[in-house]
């Protein structure tokens, strides 16, 4: 989840003529923004799937990519983006209105994570009875918290923060560990966090894909750029049509359940 920002900073930097805000836009180099320590998707040291991307849309554009690194909390989009220190942010949920969205370049799902070997391992969705007198991780106030709590499952969940900094917090690395502990029997995360963490741990992954009841447990994820830039978002969309199929692949190696258009099941990648 991202950081919420006052609609009138928005409005006042979309309020200038379309020609001084595409202004902004540096085409000498892929500015982008993003959070030093929110491995597996960003780091600072190049290592997330999204650093990747980057890399790649950079090279499709004939660009050097050169970040602004700032974690990813409150004001997060506020100085940087809208302030100008880059012209590209990475993973933003479809229809997010703090930013300006591109078409999306992948779908994804929550994930229930488990140890290998698990009966657990095979439960496909929430309202499973298998999962009764289970405990489980999860994030507070993610869409799955919704589903334990209409199960009668959050009596025994235990909960991880959401919105934390990274340099100094790891919710879905400390879930994790306390999942190969014993403390907890499975792990509710946001698939694009804990498909390559739990990969990178060797534990089970169940993609959520059969539920059929509100909040939707998949998001159609998009690149943001500043309201008002049409025309660097046309140019985006169009590196990211050219490029999907080099994009599904760096998704896939590094672990991150990729959906299609609507979510229902696993999309089908090219090797």
């Amino acid at each position: 989840m991202r950081p919420l920002l006052p609609v009138l900073a928005l409005i006042a930097l979309a309020g200038s003529a379309g020609a001084q805000v595409a202004d902004l836009v540096d085409r000498s180099a892929l500015r982008v923004c993003a959070d030093p320590a929110n491995s597996p998707m960003s780091d600072k040291d190049g290592s997330g799937f999204e650093n990747r991307i980057a890399e790649l849309l950079g090279q499709a554009l004939g660009r050097p990519v050169r970040y602004t690194w700032f974690p990813q909390v409150n004001g997060f989009v506020r100085k940087t983006l809208a302030a100008g220190e880059c012209d590209l942010v990475m993973g933003y949920a479809q229809g997010d209105e703090l930013v300006l969205n591109t078409n999306h370049y992948y779908v994804s799902t929550h994930v229930l994570v488990t140890r290998p070997g698990d009966p657990l391992a095979a439960v496909e969705r929430l309202e499973d009875p298998a999962l009764q007198g289970h405990r489980l991780g999860v994030v507070v106030g993610s869409p799955p918290a919704t589903y334990l709590a209409r199960g009668g499952l959050m009596k025994l969940a235990k909960p991880y923060d959401l919105m934390v900094d990274r340099r100094v917090e790891n919710p879905a690395g400390q879930m994790l560990d306390d999942l190969q502990a014993g403390v907890i029997d499975g792990a509710l995360l946001w698939g694009p966090i804990g498909g390559p963490l739990a990969k990178a741990r060797g534990l089970s992954v169940m993609p959520l894909v059969h539920e059929t009841a509100s909040p939707k447990l998949w998001y159609r994820i998009t690149m943001g750029v500043r309201q008002g830039e049409t025309d660097w978002k046309h140019e985006i969309n169009s590196q990211i049509r050219r490029n999907q199929e080099a994009i599904d692949r760096i998704l896939v190696e590094a672990g991150v359940p990729i959906l299609n258009d609507y979510g229902t099941e696993p999309k089908q990648v090219a090797n």
